[in-house]
This record gives structure tokens, sequence and C-alpha cells, in this order.
């Protein structure tokens, strides 16, 4: 009923020959190539099982992934990239500079100086796949811009959960996640090449350092970021320890093999968001950007306050409220992206929806290592409800831009 109601949608926008098949491909070569992100994580997952590795070469391990992630969008944002140079082409080399790091990792040990490095290399490359799909996307909107990267988010979404998914299976060796990685970021940059790209694209002539600024000098893409910011305080570090704090859990509770039920508990919430990204694409493009983003982050928001009080409560209340937080922490993700794609200069999109990212995905490094420390000290209470923090100040901004003119831009006029 849901994808039948999305194709309906899609096909009533009067889509221009190419349009379908172009959003497809685009789509299907994202959910390949973001494979190589979440990679280690569910590699490391594996190892785990056989041999100790140090809570720092694990830690790095993820986190060169984003820190290289952050390098990568500060040079094609500065160098404004995805407004001078075919998408597809971007999109293309850096799946396939991808694969070849992430291809490498399965000949060499679990852990080291080198396996870093190329994890770093592997989330450069991601700069020039998340982002430049999402342009590419955008490129093709018609009153259904919300909906499009909704759908792309909800695959983030479904790759963000399966490490858990794989976390619960038995006898996986751990080089073929590297290697099924690699081979698929292959697929994906060869496919790319099928996509069109839409007639919404106008493209710079030459590199305007200027046009990055415009991120933080036009009040209301100043606006949308901010309220970005506020989500993504919130939205990495959730899916991160939120596994933990189930096992904590189900453990408190006295369940037979807590940790293994976690682990699926864990996926089946974060997956779920990919159910909230459809739905918030669905509702911002005929109620409004704001209006969708304020509500889902006040529930985000509330959620997080509450749930790390509810560790002894039963257990059917902690698995209800870690669900509606797995829908409605990401519900709200694609549309400020949609939002800074209406209201910045048409020249200036690519550049401006990839430095947005990089703020994010930068912010997230803090918040990520945060949980745990205020953890110790302040118990899961403390922890989770620092969290809240970001999607209410989110709220606030996303307010002001809705009272802003420039708003009218955003969702055919709706706001």
């Amino acid at each position: 009923m849901k994808s039948s109601s999305t194709l309906r949608t899609l096909r009533d926008q009067s889509a221009p020959d190419g349009k379908l098949a172009s959003l497809a491909i685009v789509l299907l070569a994202q959910v390949a190539a973001m494979g190589v992100w979440f990679s280690s994580t569910t590699a490391v997952a594996l190892i785990k099982r056989t041999q100790a590795i140090a809570s720092g070469d694990e830690a790095m391990l993820t986190g060169a992934v984003q820190l290289g992630f952050v390098i990568g969008t500060v040079v094609s944002a500065t160098l404004a990239l995805p407004d001078r140079y075919d998408l597809r082409r971007i999109f293309a080399a850096s799946a396939l500079m991808a694969a070849l790091s992430t291809g490498a990792l399965a000949v060499l040990p679990p852990t080291g100086p080198l396996v870093i490095l190329l994890r770093l290399i592997t989330g450069i490359c991601m700069a020039g796949v998340y982002p430049v799909g999402i342009r590419l996307v955008a490129t093709w909107a018609k009153a259904d811009l919300g909906l499009l990267i909704g759908l792309l988010v909800a695959a983030l979404t479904l790759g963000s959960a399966s490490p858990h998914l794989v976390g619960g299976l038995q006898d996986l060796d751990w080089r073929w996640v590297y290697l099924a990685a690699a081979m698929l970021a292959v697929a994906s940059g060869a496919a790319i090449g099928f996509a069109q790209i839409g007639p919404n694209i106008k493209r710079a002539a030459r590199v305007d350092f200027t046009k990055v600024t415009q991120a933080w000098r036009d009040p209301a893409v100043r606006l949308a970021n901010l309220g970005y910011l506020g989500h993504m305080w919130e939205l990495y570090a959730m899916w991160a320890w939120l596994g933990l704090f189930l096992q904590y859990t189900l453990q408190l509770h006295g369940v037979v093999d807590f940790h293994e039920k976690a682990e699926m508990l864990t996926f089946a919430v974060i997956a779920f968001g990919a159910a909230g990204a459809w739905a918030g694409g669905m509702l911002a493009d005929r109620l409004g950007r704001t209006l969708v983003t304020m509500g889902a982050m006040a529930l985000s928001a509330t959620c997080a306050a509450v749930i790390g009080w509810l560790p002894a409560a039963p257990l059917a209340l902690v698995v209800g409220v870690a669900f509606v937080w797995g829908f409605s922490v990401i519900a709200d993700s694609a549309q400020f992206s949609a939002a800074v794609a209406e209201l910045a200069d048409p020249t200036s999109v690519g550049t401006l929806l990839t430095a947005q990212t990089c703020a994010g995905f930068l912010l997230t490094l803090a918040s990520i290592r945060l949980v745990p420390v205020i953890v110790v000290h302040l118990g899961w209470q403390g922890g989770m409800g620092v969290l809240a923090i970001g999607p209410a100040l989110g709220c606030v901004a996303m307010w002001r831009l809705r009272q802003h003119p420039a708003s009218l831009r955003m969702a055919s006029g709706k706001r």
C-alpha cells in the first residue's frame, strides 16, 4: 500500500520522461554505495566474537569514516564540485574509490594504522555519494522534493540498522562483509551512469568561495541549517547508544540472551525509522516543512527526555517508546535538505547541501562521545536526556524560519 501510494504520488507530478527510472537507479545506487560506510560497524560485531578489539581501535574504525566524510565535504563544498561538474561522474568516481579502499580491508588485519587510513579515505569518498545523491534527486523534484529526499534517507536508515541485524547472526566471516560492501559499491558506480539528470539544475561557472558562506549569511538558509544541527545532535548518538541502553534494560529484567535480543530489537527500532522518513516526506510536501520538522523534533525530544527513566518500567512501555523514538528521530531528516534546496541560490544548491551535511556530521562526533561520559556520572537519565536539547533548539529555529518571508518558497508555499 505504501509503495503504490508513493509511486502514484510521483506519477501525479507529470514527470518528464525518465524521471521514475532515474530516481529508481539513484535510490538503488545510493543504497548499494552506502554499504561501505557501515561495513566496519558490521565487521567489528563479527570480529569481537573471536578476538578482542581495544575500545580505542573500535572507536577509530567507525569514527574515521565520519571524520573522512567531514574532510571530504569541506573540500567538495569549498570547491563547489556538485555545482560545477556532472553529478553522476562525481558519484561514480567516489563509489569506485570507496570500493577499492573497502575491499582492501578484507586482506588486512582487522585493525591497525593502514586500516584506519583506508576507512578515512572511504569517508572522504562518501562526500561524493550521499550529498550528491540528494542533489541528483532534487533535480527531478516537482512538488515532491520532501518525498524524494525522504526515500534516500529511508535507505540510509536501513543501512544504519543493518549492523545490528548482522550482529545477531552466526558463523559469518567478517572479511565477506567488506568484500560484499565493495562489490555493491562497484555496482553502484556502474549503475549511476544510466541515470539522467533532471531539469531542475543550474551549474556554477567557476569557483566562488562566497557561495558556501550563504549557509550562514542567508537568514532563511541559516535557520534551516540550525534546525538540521539540532536534529543531528540527537540522531547519530541515539543510533549509536540505543543498543547498549536496551542491553542494560533487558539484563535488568532478567531476559535470557539479552545481548542478541537487544541487537535484534535495536535493528527493528532503527529500521522502523525508514517508515518515518517516508511519512515525513509525504506529509512535509502536503502540510509544510516547518510544521513536520517541528512536530517530529518535539516528539523525538520527548522520547529522549523520558526513555532514560524507564529501564525498570514494564518492557512493553520501554519498547513502545523506543519505536516511537526510532520513527520520529528520522522523520524530519530529509526536510532540512529539502528546505535548503528550495531556499538556496539555484547555482549553489549542491554546495550548500554538502556544507549542511558536513556541519551536521561534525556535530555528531561531539554528541556521540558525550553520551557515555554523562551516563557514567548521571546514568541513562542524563545520557539520553542530553540528546533532547538538540531537537528542542531545532524546533525554535524552524519556528523562526516559519515566520520568515522566504519560507513561502518551501513546499509550494505551505512552508
